[in-house]
Parts: structure tokens; sequence; C-alpha cells
């Protein structure tokens, strides 16, 4: 009798037990699926056709000075923690316009980065000790 009411008590802990770690499961997998529903949501909001930020130097902890592309025009602004102020309207021809990241994916899918990598591999191999 004391053993059947020990296994009762044994099981029912165990099968609480099972249960809470089938719920934590369950969080975690909500959690991450919502967690990438929300990144998406916030990249497609985030991308415009008309406004691209081409580059951003940090001057200090909440001020930077960057060259947006407004439309078909450029555009030197300084970006401080409570202001932005328009420095200066360049032309084209006056930047060195980098990479777009479409450009970048390109290469990384291509075999212009796994050359890049493969010489940076090798260059690491000759600087080791060699055994």
């Amino acid at each position: 009798m004391a053993f059947a009411v020990l296994l009762n008590s044994w099981l029912s802990s165990v099968g609480q037990l099972i249960s809470v770690c089938v719920i934590f499961v369950l969080v975690l997998l909500l959690t991450w699926f919502v967690t990438r529903w929300i990144a998406g949501y916030q990249q497609s909001q985030m991308h415009s056709q008309n406004l691209k930020v081409i580059e951003t130097l940090r001057l200090t902890a909440n001020s930077y000075i960057q060259i947006i592309e407004v439309g078909d025009v450029y555009l030197a602004i300084a970006v401080s923690k409570d202001r932005i102020e328009k420095l200066a309207e360049l032309q084209k021809d006056q930047l060195v316009i980098p990479e777009t990241k479409q450009g970048m994916d390109d290469k990384i899918a291509g075999q212009g980065m796994d050359e890049s990598f493969r010489s940076v591999l090798e260059k690491v191999k000759r600087h080791l000790p060699k055994k």
C-alpha cells in the first residue's frame, strides 16, 4: 500500500517535470518565431527606395557626420543627440561611393569572397609558428 502511494507520488512529480519542460520548450520556440517575425517586419519597414545612408563617420559618442542620398541628391549632415543639420549638398562626382549591399551579397555568393578568404587564410598560415 505504501509502495503504491510512493509510486503514485513519484509518477505525479515526473509528470509535472515533463509538463514544465514541454511548456519551457514551447515558450522558447514561440520566442524564436516571434523574434524572427519582428526582425523581418522591421527590415521591411526600414527599406526605402528614396533614402540611403552612404557613409557615417562617428565624431563623438553622440555625434556623427553622414552622407545620405535623398533621391538623386547627396547631402552631408551632422547628427547629434538633439539635432540634425545640413552641412552641404554634394555632387555625385565628388564622392567615392562604396559598393551597395546587394553588390556585397553577390560577392559573398560568388567566387570573389571565397578567393579573398583563401588568401587571408594562406597569410595566416605563413605567420603561424612551425612545429
